[in-house]
């Protein structure tokens, strides 16, 4: 769980450490005292509080104790605490009025004890100046009604990795300060109680079992910036969830759901990250992001996309980055980017795209990072475009050796930039092929002349190939540049 964090804690308090000895003299057994104002206790051994801590501590950090219970009177020695962390602990109970002697307190955190399961009401009746309150990864089935009444300057309540199901309606009605909140790994299937926190910038609900949103379910929420929704059961979402005030939400992350559909989400105008990533998405909508003309970062990686509408990205000239890595692309619009000139991100790789059509890639004025790994490229004339932009812009592409031809044969699994743009060749149709019942052979001299009239002049390279008596191939290349309705090859008479 918070195991690392725990470390990390460790460390960085250890490299603050002054090495006062009047510190260390004062300091309470088996802890660690930084600074006049910090102590840090972490020993597995420690089953209660130390109760010689100078009334200069501010901050006070108990960690992977096995500490289980705190009384009343537990920290009734300490009411200048500002701070007071509980980390990776072995707590079972808490006294409602085990902080009732902590009124200064800024920072509270009781997070990592898997034996905790509930609290009481009026534990916080005393903090009235706290501002941060953590109760991440312990074992809460609920919380009960009225357990943060008195919490007003409240401004981030985290309460990730429980197993809540279900909050009392009404259980964030007096935290007018409230500006994040991060009900993250919980069981929660839905809930009503957004509607009285309007003034919320950040609401964290990722990875809970939520299969459903109802229209208007975050309508109070016209403040709110970020909305992480990574890791649930939707298979469909709609910009109604927010009703029909404007909203101000910038970061929208719905990675990892089952999203099948998605409905318009052109009323999120100021939306700069759109994550919809791991969903089973096979179609967009052309107008999906329409009027979101302030969007930088958009992630559709890994999903079932086979093809997206030709005027999607129009005019959203602000995108940095684009992901549509680990799709099922079999074919792009030549126009399809032809709006992100800014764009410093794209990822094609992992699809089924054969190749690029001409000026796809041409847009782009900023340096910028390309993938295109991960695909059945046919290595031949319709590869030219692609071929040559590869050349050019080498130092841009990412993972550059492991973009394999996979067609023709003779071209399977080598480097596309390995290749020479004389070897990307196309076999003529039927129809392409000239009529060589239309053709004369004549001799004069010591010169074969072999004369065709050929009616269509093909765009493509020819190559005409002389096989020698001792086996050798001589080969003529004629250009598309040399054209014309007649064109003669000559060679001596052997």
């Amino acid at each position: 769980m918070d195991k690392d964090r725990s470390l990390i804690l460790f460390l960085v308090l250890l490299l603050c450490h002054k090495g006062n000895t009047d510190i260390q003299t004062s300091c309470p057994y088996k802890c660690q005292c930084f600074t006049p104002v910090q102590v840090l206790c972490a020993d597995a051994g420690m089953s209660s509080l130390p109760r010689n801590t100078s009334r200069q501590v501010k901050d006070f950090i108990i960690m992977s104790s096995s500490l289980a219970y705190l009384f009343s009177h537990t920290l009734e020695e300490s009411p200048q605490l500002t701070k007071l962390i509980f980390l990776n602990n072995a707590l079972r109970s808490i006294h409602s009025k085990s902080f009732e002697h902590l009124a200064k307190l800024q920072e509270l955190e009781i997070s990592g004890n898997p034996g905790l399961e509930d609290l009481y009401v009026g534990t916080f009746a005393k903090q009235g100046n706290l501002t941060k309150l953590v109760l991440n990864f312990n074992r809460f089935k609920t919380v009960l009604p009225g357990m943060f009444d008195s919490l007003k300057q409240l401004e981030t309540l985290q309460m990730k990795g429980n197993i809540i199901s279900d909050l009392p309606t009404f259980l964030f009605l007096n935290l007018h300060n409230l500006r994040v909140l991060d009900l993250s790994q919980n069981h929660i299937l839905a809930s009503d109680t957004f509607h009285n926190i309007s003034q919320l910038t950040e609401l964290h609900l990722e990875g809970n079992t939520i299969s459903e949103l109802a229209d208007g379910i975050f309508f109070m929420l016209t403040e709110l910036k970020v909305l992480n929704l990574r890791g649930n059961l939707l298979t469909t979402f709609s910009d109604k969830v927010f009703g029909f005030e404007a909203t101000n939400l910038k970061e929208l992350n719905l990675k990892g759901n089952r999203l099948t559909e998605l409905s318009s989400l052109s009323s999120l105008t100021f939306l700069t990250d759109l994550i919809l990533s791991c969903n089973q998405l096979s179609t967009l909508p052309q107008d999906i992001i329409r009027n979101v003309t302030v969007l930088e970062n958009l992630d559709l990686s890994e999903n079932q996309l086979t093809s997206l509408p030709e005027m999607i990205f129009h005019g959203l000239f602000s995108i940095k980055a684009i992901h549509l890595n680990n799709n099922n692309l079999t074919n792009v619009d030549a126009k399809l980017f032809e709006d992100q000139l800014l764009i410093q991100q794209l990822y094609l790789s992992e699809n089924q795209l054969e190749t690029l059509p001409p000026g796809l890639l041409d847009p782009f004025v900023l340096q910028h990072t390309v993938r295109l790994h991960g695909n059945p490229w046919k290595c031949d004339c319709h590869m030219w475009y692609l071929h040559d932009w590869v050349l050019r812009n080498s130092q841009d592409i990412e993972m550059l050796e492991r973009m394999l031809c996979e067609s023709p044969g003779y071209l399977s699994r080598l480097p596309v930039v390995s290749i020479d743009k004389d070897q990307l060749l196309c076999r003529l149709s039927k129809d392409e092929m000239p009529d060589v019942t239309r053709c004369s052979q004549e001799a004069s001299n010591d010169t074969v002349i072999i004369k065709c009239k050929v009616d269509k002049c093909s765009p493509l390279t020819v190559k005409v190939q002389f096989q020698e008596d001792d086996g050798g191939i001589k080969e003529h290349i004629l250009k598309n540049s040399h054209c014309s309705n007649e064109t003669m090859i000559k060679s001596p008479i052997q």
